[in-house]
């Protein structure tokens, strides 16, 4: 079953840049993706750019509107993800548990939604 781990951080807890411990952060993600594909789970992954690079589409009484920066105001942002192909959840949660964002943020891990028609069928029946 496929999971994605998404990577959440407050900005102002994060190690900064040219320090030691953003060096010892940043090794913490490649020993996470070695492992990763050592085990075969990595789907994919990535970094996403900062927050306020993003702009936000949504439809309001037929209209679309876009706003800059993101949506919500929150502390923590979502700042990557991993897509991981694991047997279970407790899997996912190991693997996700090797981000080192855990030390300052959080990783939410979600399956990902299986979408054939079967699959919908019994989604939309409350199964």
């Amino acid at each position: 079953m496929k999971y994605m781990a998404l990577i959440y951080s407050d900005p102002a807890r994060e190690p900064k840049p040219g320090t030691a411990e953003f060096g010892a952060y940043m090794q913490g993600f490649y020993k996470a993706n070695e492992a990763y594909a050592a085990a075969g789970v990595l789907v994919s992954g990535d970094a996403l750019a900062p927050v306020h690079t993003a702009t936000t589409v949504r439809r309001r009484s037929g209209r679309m509107e876009t706003m800059d920066g993101p949506f919500a105001e929150t502390k923590e942002q979502l700042g990557g993800y991993y897509i991981l192909d694991c047997a279970d959840l407790d899997e996912a949660l190991r693997y996700a548990a090797m981000i080192p964002t855990v030390n300052h943020g959080s990783v939410e891990v979600r399956p990902l939604a299986d979408m054939n028609p079967e699959a919908l069928k019994q989604l939309m029946a409350g199964a």
